[in-house]
């Protein structure tokens, strides 16, 4: 007899899902239908910063496979239907399809892939015309519209988060002159503020103006009802246009509604192999759940396409019949402006702090190739590591071409729980051209080995 898979949500991890179940699950076995509000499905948000500065050219670049594809594959991905309720005694959900008609549709499994929803502060004119968040490719359309009709060209981003200086880079690249705000005292809070200050010093050499410890109060509007400044208490700075970048939290408005269990930080609980906890029918993955992190063991929000692809093939494999899990995560993520660089892995200071480890912190200087070799860029790294054991906490970098992806030999070593002195054993590869004899990770590590050993 044939089972109903109903999926909400048909982007990285709703696809994987239902395309990995396709793989393993006979259409006369398993009936496969998704639900997504939008108008573009299995895209990637990630490159929707890089599509508005230029880099990607054609919006069709960024969709992995279209919705007819996916059908030719019997899956039936209905796009502009909106879930609007869970029925989870009844196995069945609330649907809302483009014309408004309403009807139930049962199921025998259901994955929830809703993802997370942007924030967006209850201010004065933040509804104004000009003012834009960057979530979904409507986003990122509606973006370049304005961008490439509006007469000025100030921009003030708010936020000043991996979006913030990726929209930043962008804007510069549209021509923009980028006024950042940030609440925080330094850009990018998911690294310490001493590597932030790297961070505000490179991006002011690139003529972006970044006002920190700042609050924004209002969206200030013209005569025509569009934005014209960003307020906030200790001054007003003039908008063309006016990019959110101020995170983001889970989209679990229907699991909380309908009783599912939430974690402290808003996400959706499951097991290892993403079943949500109580529930055996019922799968969630994506930006809309919470997740291990293996270095604090504690539960975390972290918003990564790379997780949602993940979570997507651990849901199918377990609902086409087979067995897979997702076990946590380092807290791994890269990210550019401009030419600068910015990589983080692990804890924070104040992570460390909060999970009650004791550790010491080092930070050394260094090239992405050998210092006579042409090109060399400079890179600072960070390193945390626990004071009892040695063990590697964290890794923070901030460079020029070369620097960010150097974080995977940090997350590697996290992920298997290896001390600083073991680091310093890695047989990494070796050539002027691509870095020093001793690679800039290895040389923090010996550091940190050092610092470890005068601690105890």
């Amino acid at each position: 007899m044939s089972e109903r898979l109903v999926i909400v949500g048909a982007d990285a991890t709703g696809m994987s899902a239902a395309s990995q179940a396709r793989r393993l699950r006979k259409p006369d076995e398993l009936e496969i239908v998704v639900f997504e509000r939008g108008r573009f499905a299995s895209y990637s948000a990630c490159g929707i910063p890089y599509w508005v500065a230029g880099d990607v050219r054609d919006r069709a670049d960024l969709i992995a496979r279209t919705p007819e594809e996916h059908r030719e594959r019997d899956i039936d991905l209905r796009l502009r239907t909106e879930v609007t309720e869970l029925d989870v005694d009844g196995r069945r959900v609330r649907v809302r399809d483009a014309d408004g008609a309403e009807s139930w549709c049962g199921y025998d499994k259901l994955v929830l892939a809703t993802g997370a929803r942007p924030i967006r502060p209850d201010l004065p004119g933040i509804d104004a015309a000009g003012v834009h968040g960057v979530q979904t490719l409507e986003d990122g359309q509606a973006l370049i519209d304005t961008l490439e009709h509006t007469e000025g060209r100030r921009a003030v981003v708010v936020g000043a988060g991996y979006i913030g200086v990726e929209m930043a880079e962008a804007l510069i690249k549209r021509g923009y002159g980028v006024t950042m705000i940030n609440r925080a005292s330094e850009p990018m809070s998911t690294l310490d503020p001493d590597m932030g200050a790297l961070i505000r010093k490179a991006m002011s050499g690139m003529d972006i103006e970044i006002v920190g410890d700042a609050e924004v109060t209002e969206i200030r509007t013209g005569a025509s009802g569009r934005v014209s400044a960003v307020r906030t208490a200790d001054g007003e700075y003039p908008a063309d246009v006016v990019v959110l970048g101020i995170g983001v939290r889970p989209e679990t408005t229907l699991a909380e509604a309908a009783g599912l269990p939430l974690g402290e930080h808003g996400g959706l609980l499951t097991d290892l192999s993403m079943r949500v906890r109580g529930h055996d029918n019922i799968w969630a993955g994506g930006d809309c759940v919470e997740v291990l992190d293996l270095v604090s063991g504690r539960s975390v929000h972290i918003a990564l396409g790379t997780h949602a692809n993940k979570h997507g093939q651990i849901i199918g494999a377990g609902i086409g019949g087979g067995y897979a899990t997702f076990p946590g995560v380092v807290g791994t993520a890269v990210s550019k402006v401009c030419d600068l660089e910015v990589a983080r892995t692990g804890l924070r200071e104040k992570d460390a702090r909060a999970a009650g480890l004791q550790f010491v912190t080092v930070t050394i200087e260094s090239t992405s190739r050998a210092g006579y070799y042409p090109n060399a860029a400079p890179m600072t790294v960070k390193m945390l590591a626990e004071r009892r054991t040695g063990r590697l906490l964290g890794t923070q970098i901030v460079g020029r071409e070369g620097a960010g992806k150097r974080v995977d030999i940090a997350a590697v070593a996290l992920t298997v729980r290896m001390t600083v002195e073991q680091m310093t054993a890695l047989d990494l590869g070796y050539a002027p051209p691509f870095s020093p004899v001793w690679d800039p990770v290895l040389v923090a590590a010996r550091k940190a080995v050092a610092a470890v050993e005068k601690s105890r």
